[in-house]
């Protein structure tokens, strides 16, 4: 684990923070949800090739990348989906550490993801998140469409959504960005990672880590507690 040197105020407790927003694809969970969806469907390495570019910077319209990406998936069943969610997802190891010690201080826990709300939601419910926003696949006849449906708050959840959503979050516990903890890997969680007061690149791309203040290259999530004063202690 690496910090970004002069970045780092001293002696950082969880406690002193409020707030901690996961990305899901490759930091939450090991997977890119996207790209096995499309494995099953028969188009993996066109998908995956644009979801790499796309976290690590090279395609910069987030919102197109992942339209392209999923209009790719018409006619997928939805059964696919729940193959993904039950026999390919994983969650990274310590993440269920991570989250019960934030829990235990006091922090509220969101998953903000570019990908979609069949995942998202099934992790709220098994990990008990305070909240979640992400993308919804339109479905007709149990297959997939290749196009997702417009929300009360956007179309789609690029890192621009992610970023309002963790300051949403903000607003509403009345507590500054400076008290919230952001977990990212690819480049669209670098708009939430830019406000809050804490940003941690886990495995991520190298752009990524080069901006984060905290960098997780080896080990889980759980890292981060060797990193805040307190942590393991509850504090």
């Amino acid at each position: 684990m690496n910090q970004t040197p002069g970045q780092r105020p001293p002696a950082l407790r969880l406690s002193d923070f409020r707030l901690i927003a996961f990305d899901m694809d490759s930091t939450l969970i090991d997977i890119e949800t996207v790209d096995e969806i499309a494995d099953i469907a028969g188009c993996g390495p066109e998908v995956a090739a644009i979801t790499e570019a796309t976290m690590r910077g090279e395609i910069t319209d987030y919102k197109e990348s992942l339209r392209q990406r999923v209009a790719l998936l018409r006619g997928v069943p939805l059964s696919a989906l729940q193959t993904v969610y039950d026999q390919r997802l994983h969650l990274n190891p310590g993440a269920e550490t991570l989250i019960d010690a934030c829990k235990r201080a006091g922090l509220r826990v969101v998953l903000l993801s570019g990908g979609f709300t069949f995942f998202t939601d099934r992790l709220r419910e098994r990990l008990q998140l305070d909240d979640t926003r992400s993308n919804v696949l339109e479905i007709e006849d149990g297959h997939l469409t290749g196009r997702m449906l417009a929300q009360p708050w956007g179309d789609i959840c690029d890192g621009e959504a992610k970023k309002d959503k963790l300051l949403e979050c903000c607003r509403a516990m009345g507590i500054s960005p400076a008290r919230a903890i952001a977990v990212g890997d690819g480049a669209n969680d670098l708009p939430m990672m830019r406000v809050a007061g804490l940003s941690v690149a886990y495995h991520a791309k190298p752009r990524v880590r080069e901006e984060a203040m905290v960098a997780i290259d080896e080990g889980g999530l759980d890292r981060l507690l060797d990193f805040l004063q307190g942590a393991h202690a509850g504090a």
